[in-house]
């Protein structure tokens, strides 16, 4: 009896272990048109005057038969949850890939429209973001439309050499004065060569290269996965993809793979990294050529790993999520009272100070609502883990849920699935410094990081079981 319990549960597990893998592959052109505001919550950018590289969505959709799940990356700084939120509904009704099955997410290139709801009253900005939902969706429902049998791998390569934690103890830092006139704190952001003692955290130089194939071993597409806030280095007004854009194009091109297939380069944890080493002499680089070397260096790097990954037309596909409830940091009366005094004038045609942004914001923040839902999401491709989170996730939180993951291999998409800020743990947030003054773009209660990564680490449990 055993014995035939135990053959007929092998038989009927067969389907299941053995799925033939299918994988579609989109791209959506989303460059805004002239005239749309590049301003964002803290940057004062004007407006676009020239598209000097095009912006997209690149979507991969993965099927195992009986479930589907779709990666999607956007050129843009960052994305409301409203406008994610969307795109879903329409890539569901479209596709039937429920939106938990769905990690979004923006590269954070700075030379983009900002795609967040109400930051800038501008009928040309709304008309843009409104276009964003389809635009995002369009490009998955074309991945699934061309979903066909393929094979997938993934390897890394360390490139340490371009990724710089931009928090640094400095000597003296307690002198600098903060926006709102108080002095005291540990850590300064991008706080020049002078006094350097130590960054304030590590980065993650890990290159990640998720590989897709046609059956007949053609390339098909490359997601990779890199820890780089952004490299910048262009002129004003521009759009740009910025390193990204670079890469994916670039990519193509070194493989010989033609015109139909996809490079994505996705963003990891890189909320307090940047690509600017205080530690080295300075050095100027005409307009875009910084961006472009970065970007020629990582894919150099890319090459042998590629040719090196072993590809499995196997893989089981799930996806799972978690919708944390967190407080927001809102500001108390005594800096509601500040901010309204340092407020800049109505309709003032003049650049704002640094005290009249952040008044602006700390006015704008005690709007918000007292909790909101910050979505959580990981997908699985065999033993592969991802993790999709909606902030600008510090290197050593990356680092923390790729060492406590269960799964053989594990990269992390910051920015996804909507727009929450700066993530310091509580520890940096007490150390001080940019990435933690209350703003739009640092909103969060302090312990929010530890619930996010305890989090994240949960639906990984989930998922590998």
């Amino acid at each position: 009896m055993k014995c035939w319990l135990f053959a007929l549960l092998l038989f009927l597990s067969v389907p299941f272990l053995h799925a033939e893998l299918e994988v579609g592959a989109g791209k959506i052109d989303i460059s805004p048109p002239m005239g749309v505001p590049l301003d964002g919550a803290i940057s004062q950018n004007g407006v676009v005057e020239k598209i000097h590289d095009p912006l997209h969505v690149r979507a991969l959709v993965f099927s195992d038969g009986k479930k589907k799940a779709a990666l999607a990356v956007v050129d843009n700084t960052m994305i409301s949850d409203a406008i994610f939120d969307e795109a879903k509904i329409i890539i569901e009704r479209e596709t039937g890939i429920p939106g938990s099955h769905a990690i979004l997410a923006a590269t954070h290139s700075h030379s983009t429209p900002r795609g967040v709801i109400d930051l800038v009253d501008n009928e040309k900005f709304d008309a843009y973001l409104d276009s964003l939902p389809q635009s995002i969706a369009d490009a998955v429902i074309n991945a699934d439309k061309s979903l066909a049998d393929a094979s997938v791998g993934w390897d890394s390569v360390e490139a340490p050499e371009h990724v710089f934690n931009r928090r640094w103890f400095v000597e003296e830092s307690g002198k600098r004065a903060n926006p709102f006139g108080k002095t005291g704190e540990k850590v300064s952001m991008n706080p020049g060569r002078a006094g350097l003692i130590k960054p304030a955290g590590p980065v993650d130089p890990e290159l990640f290269l998720l590989s897709v194939q046609s059956k007949g071993g053609k390339p098909v597409a490359v997601m990779g996965n890199y820890g780089l806030h952004y490299v910048g280095g262009i002129t004003g007004r521009n759009v740009s993809a910025d390193y990204f854009g670079v890469f994916s194009e670039l990519l193509g091109k070194k493989l010989g793979a033609g015109e139909g297939f996809l490079g994505i380069m996705s963003n990891g944890t890189s909320g307090d990294v940047n690509n600017n080493d205080l530690t080295a002499e300075r050095r100027k680089y005409p307009p875009f050529e910084k961006m472009t070397l970065v970007a020629t260096a990582l894919v150099e790097k890319a090459m042998p790993v590629l040719g090196a990954i072993e590809h499995q037309g196997v893989a089981e596909i799930d996806a799972a999520e978690i919708i944390l409830k967190l407080k927001v940091r809102k500001p108390d009366a005594a800096l509601i009272a500040w901010a309204k005094e340092n407020e800049a004038p109505e309709n003032s045609p003049l650049r704002k100070t640094r005290p009249q942004v952040y008044a602006r914001e700390n006015l704008k923040l005690a709007e918000y609502p007292d909790v909101v839902d910050v979505r959580i999401q990981a997908v699985r491709i065999g033993d592969l883990g991802i993790v999709g989170i909606p902030n600008e996730v510090f290197a050593e939180t990356g680092l923390a849920i790729k060492k406590a993951s269960p799964f053989g291999a594990t990269f992390i998409m910051e920015l996804a699935n909507g727009y929450h800020g700066y993530l310091p743990s509580a520890q940096q947030h007490e150390w001080g410094g940019y990435e933690s003054w209350p703003a739009r773009s640092s909103n969060l209660e302090v312990n929010a990081e530890e619930k996010i990564r305890e989090a994240a680490l949960k639906l990984l449990e989930e998922l590998k079981n």
